[in-house]
């Protein structure tokens, strides 16, 4: 109580309540000499106590009986390193050490941490070590993306399918998601970016735009041979004509993130990794739905009418 105080009372200001903490002033409070001199009061019954006590100051005799001692006289007084506060967690001790990590991905700091920490700290008996915080949330997010990603994926192919009724037709146009994630892998390195969840969720919205493209050339290309144009002019004229609502499409998405991918202030660390990934791939699956896909729409009926041969 002398140190660390203890509440004797509250005092109310308005609506406000501030509680009162009796305890010695700063002086003597870092005054070891002080601390052993409190007194301590003692119990009726403690003649034991009030003879030793005499007997240390040499006056065992012809004095009245002590009520009070010195704190020295009961305790050892000494200044220590210790905790400055015990947490506890389902019933036991829990000492949490903090870190920011800097210029590198969280999930292999801590795999790495994992490593040396095996082989250099013996735990006794008792003791484990948890990894939480930030990593923790890696871990589940990375859960849940195990899942939710390939059901993103599967739901573009049957929508692209529900839409050509054909599986050829929709495998042609999801090829543009290969190409957009080439892109976005390659913009995250030459911005020197690890992987992270928010590059992940740009991956999903950069697949969507991929697919978008691509569906709007090949649409046009299958209208225009409906027509009765022949093949390779269909096919010309689809990517001359489709070019400026592709470069559009692609423009607005791309220049609306470009503040989050040069953002430097709070949330930077979320909206870089998925401004990047969304303006990388969506400028290579831009320039490889004009270029490839075409090239690959004349290859498919090329194979394709080798087949009916």
């Amino acid at each position: 109580m002398a140190i660390g105080g203890r509440e004797a009372g509250q005092i109310f200001e308005g609506d406000r309540r501030f509680d009162i903490v009796v305890r010695l002033p700063e002086q003597f409070r870092r005054n070891l000499t002080a601390i052993e001199n409190l007194p301590v009061p003692l119990p009726a019954h403690a003649e034991e106590v009030r003879r030793d006590a005499r007997s240390t100051n040499g006056d065992d005799q012809g004095h009245a009986p002590i009520n009070v001692v010195p704190l020295s006289s009961v305790a050892s007084i000494a200044l220590t390193t210790g905790p400055n506060q015990i947490s506890r967690e389902n019933g036991k001790r829990r000492v949490v050490v903090q870190t920011n990590v800097r210029g590198r991905d969280i999930g292999s700091f801590v795999a790495e941490a994992q490593t040396r920490i095996s082989q250099a700290v013996r735990l006794p008996a008792g003791n484990w070590i948890e990894w939480g915080g930030q990593f923790q949330n890696l871990v589940e997010a990375k859960r849940r993306l195990a899942v939710v990603v390939p059901a993103c994926f599967a739901i573009i192919f049957l929508l692209l399918y529900s839409t050509f009724g054909s599986v050829r037709y929709a495998a042609l146009v999801f090829t543009g998601v290969p190409l957009a994630l080439t892109g976005g892998v390659l913009s995250l390195w030459l911005r020197s970016m690890p992987f992270s969840i928010a590059a992940a969720v740009g991956f999903i919205a950069l697949s969507g735009v991929a697919v978008l493209n691509g569906l709007v050339l090949i649409t046009f290309i299958n209208e225009l041979r409906e027509r009765g144009a022949a093949m390779d002019d269909a096919i010309t004229e689809g990517a001359l004509t489709r070019l400026r609502p592709v470069l559009m499409t692609a423009l607005v998405a791309s220049l609306g993130f470009v503040p989050m991918a040069l953002a430097t202030g709070t949330g930077a660390e979320v909206q870089r990794p998925l401004a990047t990934v969304v303006i990388g791939g969506i400028l290579s699956s831009t320039l490889l739905t004009l270029l490839v896909l075409p090239g690959m729409y004349r290859l498919f009926h090329r194979s394709a009418a080798a087949r009916s041969d």
